[in-house]
C-alpha cells in the first residue's frame, strides 16, 4: 500500500485485553507503518471500544433550538464515545408523518450556522430518527407507521407520553408486525402517576400535593409493562420498554424473556447511579421522568442490567433551557444530559465493581 497521512493512536488496549497501535486515515483504519508523519495519540492506559449507539436521546429539533440542536447533540454524542443516536419523535412538530421524517433528515443536511456548521457538514454522529407512535403523541389514533417505515424509520414511540388506550396500543403492535419496526413504550399510568416526578420524600419536603400515597408510585410504571407484554404476547410485536426503573418492571420482563416474548428494555445512566434521597436537594437537576429510585429499586436495575434481563443502556438525554430547568421543583421541566455521561456512569457502578467486563 502507497504511503498515506493520518494519525496513530499508540498503546490503546483492546477489548479483549490486547494492546496494540491503531493506524487511522480518512475515518479508516490501516497500518500504521502505511503512514506518513503521522499525528500520535498517546493512548497508554485507554481503552478503544466499538461506537456506542444510543436508542434514546432528545435532540430538540425542530422546535426548541435554544435548549439542544442536532449539531450540537450529535457532538455530545461523539464526546461520549456515540456514534449514533436515535432521536425521539417529541420535537415541535412531532415526528409522526413521512413528511416529519424527510424534514428531520433535511436538517441533518443543513447544518447549523449558529455553531459554525456549514451546510452538507458532517455531523459528529449518525442521527437515527424515530417515528411516532400516536398523531401529535396525543394517544387517540395511530400515526401512518407504514409511510414512515417507508421513510426509513424503524422504531416507534411516543416517549414522553404513555399510550394508555390498549386498544391504541395494540393496533400500533399489529401493523409494526408487519414491517417488523420496534415498539417502544414510555410506561407511566397517567391515572396513577401525579404530575411531579418526585417520591414521598421528595414531596413532603417540598410541600407539594400529592394524590396517593406516592405522586409517582412505581406501579405506575409496572401496569403497563404488565399490560404491554401481554399485548407483544396477543400480536407477535417486538416491544421495548424505556427507562425501566423498578423492581417490579425488571421481574415482569424476566418472567416475559423465559417465555420467549419478543421484549427489550433499557435502563439510563441516571437511574443506575442517582437515588431518590437526592430530590430533598430541591436541586431540579434531579427531576426526571421516571423518578429516581430508592436503594432496592437501584439495585434491582444494575442486577437486571448484569444478568441480560435488561438489554441496554440509555441515556435519555434531555436537555432543557436554564429558563425551564431553574424554576420551583413542580414547574421545573422533568430530565438531564446523558450522553457525555452514560459511558462514564456504567463503568463505575457495573465495571468497577465486577458486575460486568
Amino acid at each position: 500500500m502507497s504511503q498515506i497521512s493520518g494519525y496513530v493512536v499508540r498503546g490503546v488496549t483492546l477489548p479483549d485485553g490486547v494492546k496494540t497501535d491503531l493506524g487511522v486515515s480518512k475515518g479508516h483504519f490501516v497500518d500504521p507503518s502505511d503512514l506518513v508523519n503521522p499525528d500520535i495519540i498517546e493512548a497508554h492506559g485507554l481503552i478503544a471500544l466499538p461506537g456506542l449507539v444510543d436508542l434514546h436521546t432528545h435532540l430538540r429539533q425542530p422546535g426548541n433550538e435554544a435548549a439542544e440542536t442536532i449539531s450540537s447533540g450529535t457532538a455530545a454524542a461523539a464526546r461520549g464515545g456515540y456514534t449514533a443516536v436515535f432521536a425521539m419523535a417529541n420535537t415541535d412538530p412531532v415526528c409522526d408523518s413521512p413528511q416529519a421524517v424527510q424534514r428531520l433528515h433535511a436538517l441533518m443536511d443543513c447544518g447549523d450556522a449558529n455553531l459554525g456548521e456549514e451546510s452538507g457538514a458532517p455531523l459528529p454522529a449518525e442521527v437515527v430518527p424515530v417515528g411516532a407512535i400516536t398523531v401529535g403523541l396525543a394517544g387517540g389514533q395511530v400515526a401512518d407507521l407504514e409511510g414512515m417505515h417507508a421513510a426509513g424509520v424503524t422504531y416507534f414511540s411516543d416517549d414522553g407520553k404513555c399510550v394508555m388506550d390498549a386498544r391504541v396500543m395494540r393496533e400500533a403492535m399489529v401493523r409494526a408486525r408487519a414491517l417488523s419496526a420496534v415498539v417502544a413504550q414510555h410506561s407511566q399510568d397517567s391515572h396513577l402517576a401525579g404530575q411531579f416526578a418526585c417520591l414521598p420524600s421528595g414531596c413532603a419536603s417540598l410541600g407539594m400535593p400529592a394524590p396517593g400515597p406516592e405522586d409517582w408510585p412505581g406501579v405506575a410504571e409496572s401496569v403497563i409493562v404488565a399490560r404491554d407484554v401481554q399485548l407483544s404476547i396477543d400480536t407477535g410485536a417486538h416491544l421495548h420498554i424505556c427507562h425501566v426503573s423498578t423492581a417490579e418492571s425488571v421481574e415482569i420482563i424476566a418472567w416475559a424473556k423465559a417465555r420467549g416474548v419478543q421484549v427489550t428494555a433499557e435502563v439510563t445512566g441516571h437511574h443506575l447511579l442517582l437515588g431518590s434521597a437526592l430530590l430533598n436537594t430541591h436541586d431540579t437537576t434531579y427531576k426526571v421522568n421516571p423518578p429516581l429510585r430508592d436503594a432496592e429499586n437501584i439495585e434491582a436495575i444494575r442486577a437486571g442490567l448484569a444478568s441480560g434481563i435488561i438489554d441496554v443502556v440509555a441515556t435519555d438525554h434531555a436537555p432543557h433551557t436554564l429558563v425551564d430547568k431553574h424554576k420551583d421543583f413542580p414547574e421545573a421541566k422533568p430530565g438531564m444530559l446523558g450522553l457525555e455521561t452514560v459511558l462514564g456512569v456504567v463503568i463505575e457502578v457495573l465495571v468497577s465493581t465486577g458486575r460486568l467486563d
